[in-house]
């Protein structure tokens, strides 16, 4: 049985650009018969042992991985509703936003006014401007960059506005400053949905990036980082989190480059003492790989994480929820060096959650739902949570047993009846409750509305089952059994529904009897009754 001291956390691993295969919008992408998994598989380079035994191959459509027969985790996928098939999208709709306009791109480049106001922010001209790949702009434009020492600027099919300079012509903090600039000026008509810093260093023809990129996002709507802050707790970003979310809703972050350094982060938070998110993105797979079209690096990539995930979960807590899934496709065995429309994994670890298939949700904005029910925050987003699922049936006898337990401290020295409870919440935590006598009487307080006022004190709105255990201690009558009062049943109705459970048992543990809400106070009057 969980504990009351027991902390809930979340961590969110994304494997950028890791799709399960196109979506059923991929026409209107241009992204029919994209699979990243798959061409990372075709490749044979392939090796995640760790992730098959949670059930990837289990996911609709990835049997090709070879399926498990008891999966250690739940499994299933996701589809994108958002409008588009960047980063950012993905990344935000995880979080529970929807983007429902599509990002503005620039196939044939950036207008004239716009290349003016990069200009002005930035300070001096530009180059390029048209999409390009990363590295490929590189070769063909570095040594022009380092001769005029105008900017290289040029964007692809997302919603971005990319600025490389070499360090020994613009200093990374130098760049930074321009990005910071730039951005200022590229929102409304003029928008994109990031400006990214691409410093690189080296001498022509064998340029190379550095690992100072940095993102300069839009800031986001309210999301479910931002209830996660104001509920008090901990959101930790690992990566390129914090700058795709503009750094809203973020309560600390470790801004390291590449999945080596990430890898190293997330664990170093995984064995701190946090309640709340840790939210990770593992960025080589798509940027890497992904977009050169390198399918044994990709799988490589992937093999690296899963031998690093085996080590990540002999650390997780009893409280721990680790869900790993990615914010869109970047098939690198598809045509061109972009995106594709995909599908995107999910599964979800946990110490004491139980294995499901959680089948094909219609929005990554479930895994919002999903944090915020297992944090037991408060947040009215869209997505629908698929906490239930993962959770251990219920044990009526085990919260017996804490009743029982709790009844020992009751202060009861009037009427020599001491009271124990076990309030069960739906994320699995127990909290306890003992009745509190008083000489004037009517003040004395229920073991039943005890355990709820500790647990909705710990912002828990809900709840499966309470056990009750009661005994006279002056007579001690052998099967006794103290059902809740009236006021108690009433005070439940307020946060739990008729199917809520009610264990009523004995202090030796000879009698057991369980109800529902709705049996011990039927017709009941509730807040559905005033709303």
């Amino acid at each position: 049985m969980a504990n009351t001291d027991m902390k809930k956390r979340a961590f969110i691993i994304v494997l950028d650009g890791t799709g399960a295969g196109e979506g059923k919008d991929a026409a209107e992408y241009g992204d029919v018969g994209s699979f990243t998994l798959k061409s990372a598989y075709n490749s044979g380079r392939l090796n995640v042992p760790n992730m098959i035994s949670m059930g990837l191959g289990n996911i609709d459509g990835l049997d090709f991985l070879g399926k498990t027969e008891v999966p250690l985790a739940a499994f299933g996928k996701m589809a994108e509703r958002s409008i588009g098939k960047d980063t950012t999208t993905g990344h935000w709709e995880i979080a529970g936003i929807i983007g429902t306009e599509p990002p503005k791109v620039y196939p044939e480049g950036f207008p004239a006014d716009m290349v003016a106001l990069i200009e002005k922010a930035a300070g001096r001209e530009i180059i390029v401007n048209k999409p390009y790949s990363g590295t490929k702009v590189l070769e063909d434009y570095g040594a022009d960059h380092l001769k005029t020492g105008k900017l290289i600027v040029y964007t692809s099919a997302d919603s971005v506005c990319q600025i490389a300079a070499h360090i020994d012509l613009v200093p990374v903090s130098e760049l930074h400053a321009i990005c910071t600039r730039v951005r200022e000026m590229l929102k409304g008509k003029y928008s994109v949905g990031r400006v990214i810093a691409r410093p690189f260093a080296g001498e022509a023809p064998k340029f190379y990036r550095t690992e100072d990129r940095k993102d300069f996002a839009l800031e986001p709507p309210y999301s479910v980082l931002d209830a996660i802050k104001d509920a008090g707790k901990d959101v930790i970003s690992v990566g390129k989190i914090s700058d795709i979310f503009a750094a809203k809703g973020i309560t600390k972050s470790y801004p390291v480059h590449g999945n080596p350094d990430c890898c190293d982060a997330a664990m170093e938070v995984l064995r701190s003492d946090f309640e709340g998110l840790c939210f990770v993105n593992l960025v080589d797979t798509d940027t890497e790989f992904g977009h050169r079209r390198d399918a044994k690096g990709f799988a490589d990539c992937l093999s690296a994480f899963d031998r690093w995930l085996g080590e990540f979960v002999q650390y997780m807590r009893e409280g721990d929820m680790l869900i790993i899934t990615a914010d869109h496709g970047c098939d690198p065995g598809f045509t061109g060096t972009d995106h594709t429309r995909e599908y995107v994994p999910l599964l979800v670890y946990g110490n004491k959650l139980v294995t499901a298939d959680l089948g094909v949700r219609a929005t990554f904005a479930d895994v919002a739902a999903s944090v915020s029910r297992w944090l037991g925050v408060s947040y009215d987003g869209v997505g629908t949570d698929f906490v239930e699922a993962i959770l251990p049936p219920f044990d009526a006898d085990a919260l017996a047993v804490t009743a029982r337990e709790a009844m020992a401290n009751a202060y009861a020295p009037y009427s020599m009846c001491t009271v124990g409870a076990a309030l069960l919440c739906d994320d699995g935590t127990v909290y306890t409750g003992v009745n509190i006598e008083n000489a004037a009487y009517s003040p004395t307080i229920c073991a039943e509305r005890s355990a709820f006022v500790r647990a909705i004190n710990e912002g828990k709105r809900r709840f499966t089952a309470i056990a009750v255990c009661g005994e006279n201690t002056r007579l001690r009558i052998e099967g006794d059994l103290f059902y809740p009062c009236g006021v108690c049943r009433q005070f439940m109705r307020e946060f739990c529904g008729e199917d809520f459970k009610i264990v009523v048992t004995n202090a030796r543990g000879s009698r057991t009897e369980i109800y529902t809400l709705g049996q011990l106070l039927p017709h009941g009057f509730g807040p559905d009754n005033v709303i």
